[in-house]
């Protein structure tokens, strides 16, 4: 039998070196993004949508004009990166970062990897997050199975201050439920639970996953009710079972970077 190494080595990208030959320069991510957004090569305005621009070298940051609504604009107008005084070479890193980062990437790394203030890191990350937004595309499953996990965001009881801790007991007490849904090879669907009064873990991916479609959860007794709809698979997590065929939750846990 051929031994796999781990992961999925076959996937290739860009590496950090390549990256930075492709960027040495601010001129070069100005370029860069200019043509992803107008890749027929003629600036068209992001506020009217009218091809009646000019270029004025001279009116840096904002070089282009519009001739019909006579106003300004320049590759950032219109994107998460409006208004934000960041040069356009850190902007590319920050998104390459984080969107090659498997599990994730920290303000705090983005800090230290950009040389920017934490909370300009901060405010990178959400802003490029925001950008992933490919707004409502319906419910999953339809095109592959779907994983659902849920995890519990907040501190350690015994780390808080005393004025803070609740003294209700222990596990996920003073925490706040976050669900997620992966279709495998597809989209994320991920939101806070308890928004609304009565929710509950089953009535997420009843909103969530189509009808008859095929769900991988871990044993929670949440989800038992989840066979009378869906082509239900689990795994035991709390014997250590974490595949059990085709029945998984990984893809979920390690796609949807919950903090």
């Amino acid at each position: 039998m051929a031994y796999k190494a781990p992961g999925k080595a076959f996937r290739t990208g860009i590496s950090v070196l390549e990256l930075m030959d492709m960027f040495p320069d601010e001129e070069s991510a100005r370029t860069w993004f200019a043509n992803v957004r107008w890749p027929d090569g003629e600036p068209h305005c992001p506020r009217c949508g009218s091809d009646n621009t000019t270029v004025r070298e001279n009116r840096k940051p904002m070089p282009f004009h519009c001739g019909d609504c006579r106003k300004y604009f320049s590759e950032k107008t219109g994107t998460v990166m409006e208004a934000s005084n960041i040069p356009l070479r850190k902007w590319v890193f920050a998104i390459y970062l984080l969107t090659t980062g498997i599990k994730g990437v920290s303000s705090m790394k983005l800090h230290r990897d950009l040389g920017v203030t934490q909370k300009t890191a901060w405010f990178m990350a959400q802003r490029i997050r925001e950008g992933w937004i490919d707004g409502d595309y319906g419910k999953l499953g339809a095109e592959a199975p779907v994983e659902v996990d849920e995890t519990y965001i907040g501190g350690k009881e015994t780390n808080k201050h005393a004025s803070k801790k609740l003294h209700a007991g222990r596990g996920t007490v003073g925490k706040a439920t976050v669900m997620g849904a992966r279709q495998r090879d597809g989209h994320i669907k991920a939101r806070p639970l308890g928004w609304e009064p009565g929710e509950t873990l089953a009535g997420f991916v009843l909103e969530t996953v189509e009808e008859g479609a095929t769900v991988y959860t871990d044993d929670h007794r949440a989800y038992k009710s989840l066979k009378e709809v869906y082509d239900h698979g689990t795994v035991k997590h709390g014997v250590g079972e974490y595949v059990d065929g085709e029945a998984h939750t990984n893809g979920c846990k390690t796609t949807a970077n919950w903090q």
